[in-house]
């Protein structure tokens, strides 16, 4: 199996910085805001663009690990939140990839159980494939793959890479 390097490491921190300034733009208004990452790779995301926010802008930024069973995200869903803590807040829901689309939605359905202030969606790599009405209001990369690809993050240490196989 080949792997084809989609993002380098430097090419995920540009697109994390732009990501940064898009949200900060979108909740310029807000005091703060909860970033909601999936694990494992789309909270070790959702910590970059925390990061990169935080030096760009002062909205205090909570950070919440969201857990959801990729291959049955109708089971119950965890967060590292309770609903009180992120009820009528602003939401940004991170994860690395967006697939078919059931992870994000079934993350944003979790989310709408409570009343919001806003929820945006971001992700490192959109691969157009979805199969359910979910959008990245954020994205870094948008690929259009075979459904035979596969994309894979890789968030190991001082190893970031995304690639396609």
């Amino acid at each position: 199996m080949t792997k084809n390097i989609i993002l380098t490491k430097e090419q995920i921190s540009f697109k994390t910085k732009r990501i940064a300034y898009q949200v900060y733009e979108t909740y310029v208004d807000e005091k703060e805001i909860v970033i909601a990452g999936i694990a494992n790779s789309g909270y070790v995301f959702a910590q970059k663009i925390a990061k990169e926010l935080e030096a760009i802008s002062d909205i205090k930024v909570i950070l919440c690990k969201v857990s959801i069973d990729k291959q049955n995200p109708i089971s119950a869903i965890e967060t590292s939140l309770t609903t009180e803590e992120y009820k009528g807040k602003a939401i940004l829901l991170v994860d690395d990839v967006l697939n078919s689309g059931a992870t994000l939605i079934y993350g944003v359905k979790h989310f709408l159980d409570v009343p919001l202030k806003k929820l945006k969606t971001a992700v490192l790599v959109d691969r157009n494939h979805k199969n359910y009405p979910v959008k990245a209001d954020f994205k870094g990369l948008s690929l259009s793959t075979s459904l035979l690809e596969h994309i894979q993050v890789v968030f190991d240490g001082d190893e970031e890479y995304a690639y396609l196989s």
